[in-house]
């Protein structure tokens, strides 16, 4: 096994609470070593383009303290080489222009991919590994294990949520917050389920089926009138934005003017799904007779660069460690995980859909108790409500309908709802 002289660290993506943490960790095991570590700015930006005058040196000194701070040292940016072959050609031989032997990758499903591609282009030439970030917590990592600044952004939402909850109740009006998460729903389910507002929307709960946008208006339409049964006039719902992608192509046709990021993904945080929701909901509101105020809040960008909570610093100086001293013993081509305690690593081959190419992703089960729960504590319109000759009479008068029109417009909501929790004994 040949001696590393330097290890590089980028960092692709999204910024996600803890990046710093990895980085400072990484170097100072490294540094120990007697390993010299470059930082690469801007994540694969500029090693595309074979430009390597944006590479600086990480040392311990310089890394310190960083591990407080959310945001990135070394910047990030969204560059991906494994889109074409040229780029993955020339980012390698900008690493090896660095004289870099080794290189640690942070970021997510895209980053990941990319360190993959680079392994096999290099045939052993430079050692890479990769430590899994995503505040979506959506990376395929074994059951339990949270993607690192997954708890930093939901600890940060949930005290967002908390002061909105006050206002509303304050107010007598409904926030419809939309969270970050474009393929699950852990992050607004984790938020929504902590803050206990009144119900959460994420895109897992359609069970891959393509919905109109009429059914998730009618679901938060109903919340509200459910809500006012029980004498309050105010309210709070999360949704994922991954709910936009369950609409139904037709109706999505109202954000389609939307730009393309370099992954070649919709940017979805251009579409103001908060308020087309409002808009619609309050139209859907005033054919019922109903006044209310909604206001719509996106929250998102305020989760990535704020600082880890102690969870996340722990964990993630635990990943930066364990990625130096892999690479350090002549490890290569693995995400770096730690389970119950215990460096794992797993090969890169293993994080992969052999269907699609791309790497595996973890979706919200909802047939468990986890989200069972959850759904249970949520106040939406239920089985049940259509069962209670009482009950439902008082939801149809409060949408000022008869109760078989009530059941005409809103029963099929409930087509699809989760049977109820039993223990074993």
């Amino acid at each position: 096994m040949n001696r590393l002289e330097r290890i590089a660290i980028l960092a692709g993506g999204g910024p996600a609470p803890g990046i710093n943490s990895v980085i400072g960790a990484a170097t100072i095991r490294a540094c120990l070593a007697g390993v010299e570590v470059l930082g690469i700015n801007d994540g694969f930006y500029w090693l595309m383009q074979g430009d390597i005058n944006h590479a600086v040196p990480l040392t311990i000194r310089n890394v310190a303290a960083i591990h407080f701070r959310g945001g990135v040292f070394i910047g990030i940016s969204r560059a991906n080489p494994a889109k074409d072959e040229t780029l993955i050609a020339k980012t390698l031989e900008s690493l090896d222009r660095l004289s870099v032997d080794a290189a640690i990758t942070v970021g997510g499903d895209e980053t990941a991919l990319a360190a993959m591609r680079l392994t096999e282009a290099a045939n052993g030439r430079i050692q890479f590994v990769h430590v899994p970030k995503t505040i979506d917590n959506d990376l395929a990592l074994p059951d339990g294990i949270f993607t690192f600044g997954f708890q930093s952004a939901r600890h940060v939402g949930v005290g967002i949520v908390k002061d909105l909850q006050v206002d509303a109740a304050t107010t007598s009006r409904w926030y419809f917050i939309i969270t970050m998460g474009r393929k699950s729903g852990h992050l607004a389910l984790g938020i929504g389920k902590a803050a206990g507002v009144t119900l959460t929307i994420i895109p897992e709960e359609f069970r891959g089926a393509m919905v109109p946008l009429r059914a998730v208006i009618d679901l938060l339409t109903g919340a509200i009138i459910k809500r006012r049964s029980y004498g309050r006039r105010d309210g709070v719902a999360v949704l994922a934005e991954g709910v936009m992608e369950r609409i139904d192509p037709v109706d999505r046709e109202l954000f389609s003017e939307t730009s393309l990021d370099p992954e070649s993904n919709r940017r979805i945080s251009e579409v103001r799904f908060g308020e087309l929701l409002r808009t619609e909901v309050s139209r859907r509101l005033n054919e019922l007779g109903i006044d209310t105020t909604i206001v719509s809040k996106n929250i998102g960008y305020e989760l990535r660069c704020s600082d880890p909570i102690p969870f996340d610093m722990e964990y993630t100086r635990d990943l930066g460690y364990c990625a130096s001293k892999y690479l350090l013993d002549g490890g290569t081509d693995a995400i770096i995980s730690v389970q119950n305690g215990q460096f794992r690593p797993i090969p890169f081959k293993d994080m992969i859909d052999p269907v699609t190419g791309q790497a595996r992703l973890r979706t919200v089960d909802i047939e468990t108790e986890h989200y069972k729960i959850a759904r249970r504590y949520m106040l939406r319109l239920r089985r049940d409500d259509f069962e209670d000759p009482t009950e439902i009479e008082k939801l149809a008068r409060i949408a000022h309908l008869s109760v078989e029109e009530f059941r005409r417009q809103f029963e099929y909501l409930v087509a699809d709802e989760p049977p109820p929790i039993h223990f074993e004994r």
